[in-house]
């Protein structure tokens, strides 16, 4: 579960960079924005398949 939501991270984190270097901005805007949001959807996601396998 652990890599799981890592990878998710940085996967969020890499997607945010590409934005940023497209956009070609002086500050990190994307990536910051879209590695909170990786944070969240990685916690969202190892938090179902916890609580999923607990029930099992």
């Amino acid at each position: 579960m652990g890599f799981q939501m890592i990878a998710v991270i940085l996967l969020f984190y890499w997607a945010g960079s590409k934005l940023d270097q497209r956009a070609a901005s002086e500050k990190p805007v994307y990536t910051a924005i879209l590695t909170v949001l990786g944070v969240f959807a990685g916690l969202y996601i190892v938090l179902k398949d916890f609580i999923g396998k607990k029930d099992d």
